[in-house]
């Protein structure tokens, strides 16, 4: 598993930047696709994928140690959409 703190770390070396510029840096990126998914928009970065905002319908579920039938609320899921340039390098 990949951390924020090694991406910053590795943004950091290959520009010659202190390990805080490329905390800053990575935290900064974060929070533009938060404030972007937020406001109910979407995020594409070329070559590696799309961030949307989806709505789920309100449903029905069922908790399995009772067999009760509950109802799940309607939500927002943020989804990620990989671009063809990744899923090659994927699949190489």
């Amino acid at each position: 598993m990949t951390t924020t703190n090694e991406i910053a770390d590795k943004i950091a070396a290959d520009h010659q930047l202190t390990k805080a510029q490329g905390k800053a840096i990575v935290e900064a990126v974060f929070a533009a696709i938060t404030a972007a998914a937020t406001a109910g928009s979407e995020t594409s970065i070329p070559g590696f994928g799309k961030f949307k905002v989806k709505d789920t319908p309100e449903r029905e579920a069922r908790n399995p140690a009772t067999g009760a039938t509950i109802k799940v609320a309607a939500a927002k899921k943020l989804t990620f959409t990989p671009a063809k340039a990744l899923k090659d390098a994927l699949n190489k």
